[in-house]
């Protein structure tokens, strides 16, 4: 116990610098997060619609990225295409953000579509009836509705890519894991500094816990009013 006591002493002028590196994992998970909504929208539309075409390709996509690890998909990302393209400068943070995105957009427009299809048949049929265009009733009706009663399973979403972001440190990106292993290798000991990035992910984890039961309760609160 003397041992890590005196390893966390030993470690302190850098424990600031490990933890400053929360700002890129949540950077990237927001990133993500934007990116992945959105596409995840276009996707779940596409899936609903009776454009064969692009329903399969909606479906096609969302089958390859949940069924392939997302650190292949970072690893193809930075190091394959960019070979294969010729591109020599790549910035890992922005390779990050995407790639995170792209595979979030399969996983949202899973969850906005079960959202969609959750929405009462009598909105598109009364829509419908006036005379609304499909994607103005798409945009102004259902999906207003759909977010609202998904809002908790989205959050759920950023919340597992803030956890998931700690694999870009496989592509030099000074995240909090990326930072607790520079500090590692600079002391020459692991324990302490991987210590202090596994009980900030996991108060930043408890912290957006919180935050999505806060609007799961409101939401809850609102459609009992």
């Amino acid at each position: 116990m003397e041992h890590v006591i005196t390893g966390f002493k030993t470690i302190a002028p850098s424990i600031p610098y490990i933890i400053n590196g929360i700002w890129v994992t949540l950077g990237i998970a927001l990133g993500a997060a934007i990116i992945g909504f959105v596409l995840g929208i276009l996707l779940s539309l596409c899936k609903i619609g009776k454009i064969k075409l692009l329903s399969g390709i909606a479906r096609a996509y969302t089958s390859i990225f949940r069924g392939t690890p997302l650190i292949m998909q970072l690893a193809l990302a930075y190091f394959a295409i960019p070979q294969l393209i010729g591109l020599n400068d790549v910035n890992p943070t922005t390779c990050a953000i995407v790639t995170f995105g792209l595979n979030s957009g399969a996983y949202m427009s899973e969850i906005i579509r079960s959202g969609i299809n959750a929405v009462d048949k009598g909105q598109f049929e009364a829509a419908s009836a006036l005379g609304v265009g499909y994607w103005p009733m798409m945009r102004d009706i259902i999906l207003p509705q759909a977010i609202k009663n998904i809002l908790p399973a989205m959050m759920n979403e950023f919340i597992t890519l803030t956890k998931d972001s700690a694999i870009v440190s496989t592509i030099a990106v000074t995240d909090m894991m990326r930072r607790s292993q520079i500090v590692s290798a600079e002391y020459y000991m692991y324990f302490p500094p991987m210590f202090v990035a596994f009980i900030m992910y996991y108060i930043v984890v408890l912290i957006l816990t919180a935050v999505g039961g806060r609007i799961e309760r409101r939401l809850s609160r609102s459609d009992q009013s």
